[in-house]
């Protein structure tokens, strides 16, 4: 009696895929509406300067940004729908998903190239009042273990593939 009730309570993941869906929908759009209003604001200001560069570097790498976001929540709605409901979506190879720490691994990479860019962010936005060293090694140490993490994920891989 209980067994079929656990085995459909895999469709529960089904509301976490659309919400991811609708997540990533809503940054997607976001993105490039900012992107149309910046590209409007900086036509129109015809502010041709190293400062006026320096702020449309820093409004587009924030839009990048809000792709990047996107992705991951896309990158979550893919993967957890392929784990949980249909393992045999049409995806590239580099984006299928068979496993949870294939899952955990790639979102892994997408949240280290999301902090890159916030770091880069904040550089190109610095104005020397902030202690932009501070954030940098916080940013680093964060980079650094999540890099360790995936190292050791695919060791212990490979390891339990012999």
């Amino acid at each position: 009696m209980l067994r079929p009730i656990l085995n459909h309570s895999r469709y529960l993941v089904i509301a976490a895929v659309l919400g991811s869906l609708v997540a990533a929908l809503a940054l997607f759009a976001y993105g490039v509406i900012e992107t149309f209003v910046v590209v409007a604001e900086t036509v129109a200001k015809a502010d041709v300067s190293s400062k006026g560069a320096k702020a449309l570097a820093l409004a587009f790498i924030e839009i990048v940004d809000l792709f990047l976001l996107g992705t991951v929540f896309l990158m979550i709605a893919l993967g957890l729908y392929e784990l949980f409901i249909e393992e045999n979506l049409n995806l590239p190879p580099w984006l299928s998903i068979h496993s949870f720490d294939d899952l955990k691994n790639k979102l892994v990479g997408v949240v280290v190239v999301v902090l890159a860019v916030l770091f880069l962010g904040a550089v190109v936005a610095w104005d020397g009042s902030r202690d932009l060293l501070g954030f940098g090694v916080g940013v680093a140490l964060v980079i650094a273990a999540l890099t360790y993490f995936l190292s050791t994920a695919k060791s212990e891989k490979g390891k339990a593939e012999k």
